[in-house]
């Protein structure tokens, strides 16, 4: 079963894209969270965004960040570490490697994601942007900005300035090994 992989964090899409208003990050999360759940995944799953209170780049346990390699929803190397993922010379996505969501689809082929692109709201280091994240993800108007990253980039932290009505692919990251995590 998924023993063999308990070493690896999981990156996961949620089920459909989202705006810039996705009732704070903890709306967010919760979505993460819920989905996951519905799937049988027992990590605890926080979405990949910087907000008020969070650096992007913090959310994954200190102890788990070079250590544990990223993977999909099947388990297929995505990232080499979640500490690989920032930084100017970040890491690109692993070649032909999809990135699914919780219900299984490819959200790079799927249409349901007409824009590849990934919120995320940090800098290239993972730091929060505070005119950058559609007003602590509870803004989904035209005037309103946040960043994202194109995933035909193969970077997930690519710096582009996007209207927080855009609908974008929201990402769930597993935050510690599931075997250290306390219930």
């Amino acid at each position: 079963g998924r023993a063999m992989l308990s070493g690896a964090l999981h990156l996961i899409a949620l089920n459909a894209p989202q705006t810039g208003n996705m009732r704070g990050i903890r709306g967010a999360d919760f979505l993460c969270f819920q989905q996951a759940r519905a799937v049988g995944l027992k990590g605890t799953f926080r979405a990949f965004l910087s907000s008020k209170l969070q650096d992007l780049y913090t959310i994954v346990h200190r102890s788990d960040r070079d250590s544990s390699p990223i993977v999909n929803l099947k388990d297929q190397a995505l990232f080499r570490s979640w500490e690989s993922l920032f930084g100017d010379d970040a890491s690109k996505i692993r070649e032909n490697v999809p990135i699914y969501s919780f219900d299984g689809r490819d959200i790079l082929r799927d249409s349901a994601w007409p824009e590849k692109m990934v919120w995320h709201g940090s800098s290239k280091k993972g730091h929060r942007q505070t005119d950058n994240y559609c007003e602590t993800w509870r803004a989904g108007d035209r005037a309103v900005t946040g960043l994202a990253s194109s995933l035909k980039s193969g970077h997930l932290l690519q710096q582009t300035s996007s209207s927080c009505s855009a609908s974008y692919i929201v990402l769930c990251i597993e935050n510690a090994l599931t075997s250290q995590s306390k219930k």
